[in-house]
């Protein structure tokens, strides 16, 4: 007998439709799966075999032919489990349904019958109901991911055996809540950090304020213990609130990835991740011999933090040009060609030199003049030209660390890049960018024009500082969000001049 069961690959972020064909015929015995399976799913012989003696059912001594059509595409994962056990069960007539049809299945099979979770189950649930399909079944703990697409219902099962009774409609099924956006909004005063935590730093919370407000990348050199990393993971505080495509765009990475949990749905805060030095070119962009999203995707529409910047490999750091420039990674290999977002925001911190006291107010850098020049030769020129906002962390005195006056929190900060961000998605309405950092040349001319006072102080500053063409255009986009901040329509040199003063780490201008 011959049957068909509806289910999904994963490709990128995105997922394409795959029809698990069986077919069951008297002539020879085993279980043939072809259509290009990895391993994982060539092992799903042992799961079923294992699965259906503990839940009552037989893999009978049939010749049993599983294909995943289309034929030439790859799949990968343990999500075939359950289709392919149904669609043998039905195929051998120990089941009968009407419901194959309009339904898609996706999970895995443990060897006692029940059902574990698998990885992109969000793209999966979208592509479905984007093919017309009526339902999905997934493992239970899959729910609270797969809810977050609507139009579809969303059905959790615990074990083959209640879904064969669900298929067989001898027990009814129920249909998971939808999700919200405000179901996981961190509400004010949730966080648990604050800018106000921090002590002093005025001059660097400006430069992180802007850097949310206009999407910057940001640099920070400062000697150890100055308040970089406490800084840093600040961040996500001050950033406005995800819109419902970015969080939809951001859980889809995360599902991919397996980062979701059991128990979360839609992300609606926005991430940060803080690799480790020691991190792989593959792990920091994606990729790998079974593709996954890297660093740069997991930090999508939020913050990728590198402590310590030039302790990183050189090759991992250059890998970043291409992701910071375009905002999306393209990895080609040659069993597959992937596409991953990775539109985040990169903070980096690093020390002066090598002892780290380089230009410290109290303390002697024991470092020669090459050495603090080598130490900044790990961060090349092109990748420091890509990062907007450079800005000399100063340690904090102790006059500051003991004042009892109260710091400015991240709500407020908060509340003046939100409207920052709102005169620019007006003015970039109609266009496929959302902030000032991802403006190209033409727009610069059109939304960012200068005044033959703010040209001439540019120039200056470009000759001054040996700045390259790239440089020129970020302080132009620095400059037009410190006026959006101050809800001026015009650039004056007053925001030409702050934006020139974020460029002071260039390597041509640092030590001198």
């Amino acid at each position: 007998m011959f049957t068909k069961v509806h289910t999904g690959a994963i490709s990128g972020i995105e997922a394409l439709e795959v029809t698990v064909e069986v077919n069951v015929a008297g002539g020879g015995l085993g279980l043939f799966i072809v259509g290009l399976p990895d391993n994982t799913i060539k092992e799903s012989h042992e799961r079923i075999q294992a699965a259906f003696e503990n839940s009552g059912y037989k893999l009978q001594a049939k010749k049993t032919v599983v294909n995943l059509a289309p034929a030439d595409l790859r799949k990968e994962g343990s999500q075939y489990d359950l289709p392919m056990a149904v669609g043998i069960l039905v195929a051998t007539e120990q089941i009968t349904t009407t419901m194959l049809d309009d339904s898609m299945f996706i999970g895995e099979l443990s060897l006692n019958g029940t059902l574990r979770p698998v990885k992109g189950v969000l793209p999966l649930v979208a592509m479905a109901r984007n093919a017309g399909y009526k339902r999905v079944f997934m493992p239970e703990e899959n729910v609270a991911e797969g809810v977050v697409v609507d139009g579809i219902e969303t059905v959790g099962v615990r074990s083959l055996v209640e879904l064969c009774q669900i298929l067989m409609e001898r027990i009814p099924y129920t249909v998971a809540a939808a999700t919200t956006m405000e179901d996981g909004e961190p509400r004010e005063g949730e966080y648990a950090e604050d800018f106000a935590d921090v002590k002093g730093q005025v001059y660097v919370k400006r430069a992180l304020e802007i850097a949310a407000a206009g999407g910057h990348n940001v640099i920070m050199v400062g000697a150890p213990g100055s308040g970089k990393t406490m800084l840093a993971r600040r961040m996500p505080t001050i950033m406005p609130p995800m819109t419902l495509e970015e969080s939809l765009e951001t859980t889809k990475i995360h599902s991919v990835a397996g980062k979701i949990g059991t128990h979360r749905g839609l992300i609606t805060s926005r991430p940060f991740r803080a690799p480790h030095h020691l991190t792989s070119q593959v792990a920091l962009i994606g990729g790998g011999q079974s593709p996954q999203p890297g660093e740069v995707s997991l930090a999508n529409n939020g913050v990728l933090f590198l402590d310590e910047m030039p302790e990183f490999g050189r090759s991992v750091l250059e890998v970043l040009r291409q992701p910071l420039e375009d905002r999306h990674i393209a990895i080609s290999r040659a069993k597959y060609a992937v596409d991953y977002p990775a539109n985040f925001t990169l903070i980096a911190s690093m020390n002066p030199c090598p002892c780290g006291y380089y230009n410290h107010p109290t303390k002697e850098c024991t470092c020669s003049a090459a050495a603090v020049h080598r130490y900044m030769a790990h961060i090349s020129g092109p990748l420091m030209d890509r990062i907007d906002i450079h800005v000399e962390v100063v340690p904090v005195s102790i006059a500051e660390l003991s004042t009892t006056e109260r710091a400015e929190t991240s709500a407020e900060v908060r509340k003046r890049v939100i409207a920052a961000r709102d005169i620019q998605l007006r003015r970039f309405e109609g266009l496929d960018i959302h902030c000032n950092a991802m403006m190209n040349s033409a727009m610069l001319r059109r939304f960012a024009p200068l005044s033959r006072e703010c040209s001439e102080l540019l120039e200056r500053a470009m000759e001054r500082l040996n700045l390259s063409a790239r440089a020129y255009d970020r302080i132009i986009k620095v400059a037009r969000t410190i006026a959006d901040i101050e809800g001026v329509e015009d650039i004056t040199p007053t925001h030409i001049s702050e934006a020139i003063g974020y460029r002071s780490l260039d390597r041509e201008n640092w030590g001198r």
